[in-house]
């Protein structure tokens, strides 16, 4: 990582704005350890902002769900490893959106899941963000008590280009990264990600002002972001899947069909993470992540399914992962959060 600390401004305009992972010219290419400030829009573009805004009348196929990006970092090569710490998301806007959709979501027939039934009914809710007091209020559209909730910003969509020349809708999540929807991609959080071509083209977006864990109704409260990244570059030692660290946990993601799969996506490769990390036999990782290991959803909704394996730090007998890159990217976030 660069000891000088380089800050590159992102802000696209609307035609820069992409829709898929892969296929794309990057939009700026930073060396490793610049710290990027960057805008996204929400899922649907800016178009959904009131309860009338339905979004199958204001919104077009395949246009939803834009990123940021790419962004390519020097020396980024197929099998590297592409670190990507989170400093700051914040909302941009006093609104933010949620609906349900006729076909889409976690408990509505879709293409896929056949039901004689009609579809669920195509509804927005439109959410007040108090930016100063970090909250945002749920009204019920027919009646009973408002919530207030706690802003618990989070990307639902990041990643890189996938390999073998693929490109993904970025609605798709996969080994990629992608539309992945954990709120464990918050700040404060590093990212971890297989690199599979030159420069590893990062792109992020689908920003919630927070969102529960499966994101149930198919939408979070959704809102456009600024927000602040450190990129880094570890050479080799590629993650077959995306892998998050926080201060606290180390996790690991599996997004694929059937949702039992992406399970065992996530707990394999976390198991052989604490086994590698440690030195324990497999089956001693495999009884450890058995017993202390948490398996939150990240999405049910998605044309991929994604599932969590989590693992607290502090039972790995003090392994550093990753070659101690998320503590020097959480130092070079003080140091340019103390800037400002």
């Amino acid at each position: 990582m660069t000891t000088s600390l380089e800050v590159v401004t992102v802000e696209p305009t609307a035609d820069q704005l992409r829709y898929s992972f892969g296929g794309a010219e990057p939009l700026v290419t930073v060396a490793p350890g610049t710290v990027v400030e960057l805008t996204t829009e929400d899922c649907f573009g800016g178009r959904v902002r009131g309860v009338d805004d339905l979004p199958s009348r204001v919104c077009q196929f395949p246009y939803l769900n834009p990123v940021t990006g790419p962004i390519a970092v020097e020396g980024a090569e197929p099998g590297d490893t592409l670190a990507v710490h989170l400093v700051a998301i914040a909302p941009v806007r006093d609104w933010a959106v949620s609906t349900t959709f006729p076909h889409f979501g976690a408990l509505t027939a879709t293409h896929s899941t056949a039901m004689l039934h009609e579809a669920l009914e195509e509804l927005v809710w439109l959410y007040e963000v108090d930016r100063e007091r970090s909250t945002c209020r749920f009204r019920p559209r027919r009646g009973g008590p408002e919530v207030e909730l706690p802003l618990d910003p989070m990307h639902g969509t990041i990643g890189v280009a996938p390999a073998g020349g693929e490109v993904f809708a970025s609605i798709t999540p996969g080994a990629h990264g992608g539309n992945m929807d954990t709120p464990e991609v918050r700040a404060g959080v590093t990212a971890y990600f297989g690199v599979n071509v030159p420069g590893g083209l990062l792109s992020l977006g689908d920003g919630h002002c927070r969102q529960g864990e499966g994101e149930v109704c198919g939408t979070a409260v959704e809102a456009a972001m600024r927000t602040v990244v450190v990129l880094d570059l570890v050479k080799e030692d590629a993650p077959a899947w995306p892998r998050l660290e926080t201060d606290e946990f180390l996790v690991s993601t599996g997004s694929v069909r059937p949702l039992e799969d992406a399970f065992r996506i996530s707990q394999h490769d976390l198991v052989t993470w604490a086994a590698q990390l440690t030195g324990w036999d497999l089956l001693d990782a495999y009884q450890l992540v058995s017993q202390a290991g948490l398996a939150p959803a990240g999405n049910v909704v998605d044309t991929n399914y994604t599932m969590v394996a989590k693992l607290a730090k502090r039972y790995l007998g003090g392994a550093v992962a990753v070659d101690g890159v998320h503590d020097r990217l959480r130092a070079t976030a003080a140091a340019y959060l103390a800037r400002r």
